[in-house]
């Protein structure tokens, strides 16, 4: 099936053109002195009076020719891997919520803590479509200091995928390849067979602040795939044209691939986005307007451009509930950017734009990635898949009752043609019959998968050796202040917003 085409060659070509111009002229603001320095002795230009580093054209496509165009991915054991290249499509969780569903409060919601963040990587071990979990429920019931190491820790014993984590801080970064290296058995093992996908966010419009680069040279030097994925929004932190946006943030996954490179040759990288835009009667963000489908397609294209797999949102919304609206909106972003030929389709189980999780919606999320990559197949028109003689049996046969349903030739392509639910969520029965079993809707359904998985999932038990070792790392780790933290990364105490989230720091 053809791929969805937003842009043409030539505007391909002009917004290439345009954001090489933008790297020369005007650069990146970079906080982190020492990356500066890096990017200056190979060869940028950097102004230590406005941090703005100028990246050559000569510099960038020396850089990009290091970028892979594939990688793969292991889980915790190395039982369970998926390959990421540029035909990839691969479904994934990846979001910040701190809040989720709750039907039994007054909201609608509560404040998320361990226990959640638990749920959600052992329900993501049991779906069939949904490949990666990450640390996306944040628990607030945990040191934000901390969070790193719980999560590796939860990990480690709830699934066999693989994890994702944001490139937090040098501390916390190195904390994450120290406690995974003492599981897997070392950092050689690591750095072959990744385990962790990062997330490395640049600040819109053209900034990098230094909690990222910071923990992006540790993802890059341990060759754990990364995301760079700048959230722009059309309208308020980059221009409201989509080319405009499209330029902008294209500047900026640019500049974070060099700086991949620079920090490690072949460090594996996605050209990624979670780009949408200012609605202009409110001025709050609309993650899930259509224009977030057409900008995905967009970034879909200019990776291919650059031949590096890419990342993009998909069902996304910004409902504030599990309606119609949730619905239409996350299925719109997910199909456009399938069609579009993302690579590394991520956010199953979040609403209102990300903040809120469901666990309910990752068991339906898992369903709608299968319809999607169904959808995404076509149609196979052959002399075998037509089955001329098959209709002229059916059709010219004067035996009663004579159908399809008893053929070789849909015994042979029904599992091929037919996409067939595994939750079995979306019902099909007849009404009657729907009632009989109690007249469920699709959460309640949900609700009672969901409540099987957990009730059916046994934590993995680890050696006592590794156990004991990663509950003493913890513990170091628990011990920090967030002094200890801001000094590890050379910033000066106060507030910090983690860049992509509503998360702040104190």
């Amino acid at each position: 099936m053809e791929k969805l085409q937003v842009l043409s060659n030539d505007e391909i070509e002009l917004i290439h053109s345009a954001s090489l111009d933008l790297l020369s002229s005007v650069g990146i603001k970079i906080d982190a002195k020492d990356t500066r320095e890096i990017l200056k002795e190979n060869g940028a230009e950097t102004d230590n009076s406005t941090n703005f580093v100028k990246f050559p054209e000569d510099l960038v496509k020396e850089q990009l020719k290091k970028v892979p165009n594939s990688f793969k991915v292991f889980g915790s054991d190395g039982s369970f891997n998926f390959e990421i290249n540029t035909n990839s499509m691969i479904f994934a969780t990846i979001g910040t919520p701190v809040k989720i569903y709750d039907p039994l409060r007054a909201s609608g919601v509560r404040k998320t803590i361990l226990e959640d963040t638990i749920k959600q990587i052992r329900i993501v071990d049991a779906l069939e479509n949904i490949s990666c979990s990450n640390l996306d429920v944040w628990p607030n019931d945990i040191s934000y200091t901390a969070i790193h190491a719980h999560c590796i820790y939860q990990w480690a014993k709830n699934t066999k995928k693989p994890y994702g984590m944001g490139c937090i801080g040098r501390l916390a970064s190195q904390d994450m390849m120290n406690m995974v290296s003492i599981l897997v058995g070392g950092e050689d093992e690591l750095i072959n067979r990744p385990r962790l996908i990062g997330y490395f966010s640049p600040t819109s419009p053209l900034h990098f602040p230094q909690l990222m680069t910071n923990g992006f040279e540790v993802f890059a030097k341990y060759k754990q795939p990364t995301i760079i994925p700048p959230e722009a929004l059309a309208g308020s932190s980059a221009p409201v044209t989509l080319a405009g946006l499209l330029t902008q943030t294209n500047a900026e996954i640019i500049g974070g691939a060099i700086l991949s490179q620079i920090y490690n040759p072949g460090a594996p990288i996605f050209y990624g986005t979670v780009s949408h835009i200012t609605d202009m009667r409110s001025g709050n963000s609309a993650m899930g307007s259509v224009e977030t489908g057409l900008i995905t397609a967009g970034i879909a294209q200019m990776a291919r451009f650059y031949n590096i797999p890419s990342r993009g949102p998909g069902l996304v919304t910004d409902s504030k509930l599990l309606d119609l609206q949730n619905g239409f909106e996350r299925f719109q972003t997910l199909l456009l950017a399938a069609q579009a030929g993302i690579n590394y389709i991520t956010c199953a189980g979040t609403y209102e734009a990300t903040l809120v999780e469901a666990l309910e919606l990752l068991v339906i999320d898992d369903e709608l990635a299968g319809m999607v990559k169904r959808a995404v197949e076509g149609i196979k028109v052959n002399e075998e898949t037509i089955g001329l003689d098959t209709i002229k049996k059916v059709a010219t046969s004067d035996k009663p009752g004579v159908n399809f349903l008893v053929e070789k030739h849909t015994r042979k392509y029904m599992k091929q043609e037919l996409y067939m639910p595994i939750h079995k969520l979306s019902n099909r029965d007849r009404r009657t019959t729907w009632r009989k079993k109690g007249s469920k809707d699709i959460i309640e359904s949900a609700k009672e998968k969901v409540d099987q998985i957990l009730s059916q999932f046994a934590p993995k038990t680890l050696s006592s050796d590794i156990e004991l070792t990663l509950q003493n790392y913890i513990k170091k780790v628990e011990e920090r202040s967030l002094d200890d933290y801001m000094k590890a990364e050379g910033m000066r105490s106060g507030t910090v917003s983690l860049p992509g989230t509503d998360i702040k720091i104190n």
